[in-house]
């Protein structure tokens, strides 16, 4: 089948590893046009042959733990031992513009020169987790062109870790420590996504303070969350991004656990999943979406919607009529 000349330019650039190719792939992927996102799929159609060969790792955290710059001393060590490293930075976004607020790029300025790294920074466009709804298929155009390791950052708030969780392959908390959060922070939601905690900002006067909230965590990790059934043991490191204490570390964790899932069969079997979970995820979605558009349910919405504010009906009679006039 020959390949449309509009997606002809944007594979040859993808798999040439043109920088602004990629950006506008991507900027493909993300709109909500009904046109592009015809397009964006036969592209991701074309390029889904060529994916699926990076790490996936997911790195979460609170505002402040240090994030940016422990993915720039992070992605600057595995550029030099080698490896093309894509960085999908997630911003909060204007709940005017919907833009990021964030300049990642200017956060990561040394990682963003390097001619082996890719970073961009995404909107969250108020989707729930506060990840960008099209964050996967950012994951997959990187992966076409060429990138081994892909880094998705999250803003750490609400439930953004578990979305995150939901489309990598090894998923990093990092913590500080000294900030109140270490036993406010031991939760069994956060515990069972974290393949590894990393106690940042390891360095200086926080050294001492670092190795006691490692401790800790350590101590609740053998309570609350034992080896998983995939063999996998959650660890605790320290580590710095200003120093680079730890990184290499890191590194070593992160391929442990690639490996022990790769022999296992459950990094395959995880990633099916996830596409499973992902295509249900945006039937829901589109649904909804339907749902909130049909003429039948359009006339009545707000109608509804106030007599359940009100008291006047219950939500559950509501939803039951919304759905009736859409089936209807």
């Amino acid at each position: 089948m020959n390949t449309p000349t509009h997606l002809a330019s944007l594979l040859d650039g993808i798999r040439d590893n043109d920088r602004a190719t990629l950006g506008r792939a991507i900027t493909l992927v993300e709109s909500n046009s009904p046109g592009d996102r015809d397009r964006a799929q036969e592209l991701l159609t074309a390029l889904l042959p060529s994916t699926g060969g990076a790490h996936r790792i997911g790195i979460s955290g609170v505002p402040g733990v240090g994030k940016s710059t422990f993915i720039e001393s992070f992605g600057l060590r595995l550029v030099e031992a080698g490896h093309r490293v894509a960085v999908l930075a997630v911003d909060p976004s204007s709940t005017v513009s919907k833009g990021s607020i964030l300049g990642d790029k200017t956060r990561m300025e040394k990682l963003a020169a390097t001619d082996s790294a890719f970073i961009r920074p995404s909107p969250t466009g108020g989707s729930l987790g506060g990840v960008a709804r099209k964050t996967r298929e950012a994951i997959l155009v990187c992966e076409a062109a060429g990138y081994d390791v892909v880094l998705v950052e999250t803003v750490g708030v609400g439930q953004s870790e578990t979305t995150v969780a939901e489309m990598v392959d090894f998923f990093l908390l990092l913590k500080l420590a000294g900030a109140g959060d270490e036993l406010q922070g031991i939760k069994r939601g956060i515990l069972e996504l974290a393949d590894l905690i990393a106690i940042n900002k390891a360095d200086g006067e926080n050294l001492q303070a670092a190795e006691l909230a490692r401790a800790e965590f350590e101590r609740a990790l053998q309570i609350l969350r034992p080896a998983d059934e995939d063999g996998w043991t959650p660890k605790v490191v320290t580590s710095s991004g200003q120093s680079g204490a730890g990184l290499d570390e890191i590194w070593e964790i992160i391929n442990e656990h690639h490996e022990l899932l790769s022999g296992n069969g459950e990094l395959e079997q995880r990633r099916k999943q996830q596409l499973l979970g992902w295509m249900w995820s945006l039937v829901d979605e589109g649904l909804r979406s339907a749902v909130r558009e049909h003429p039948g349910v359009a006339d009545t919405l707000k109608a509804l919607e106030q007599d359940v504010l009100e008291g006047r009906i219950t939500a559950t009679s509501a939803a039951e009529q919304i759905l009736g006039a859409f089936g209807g």
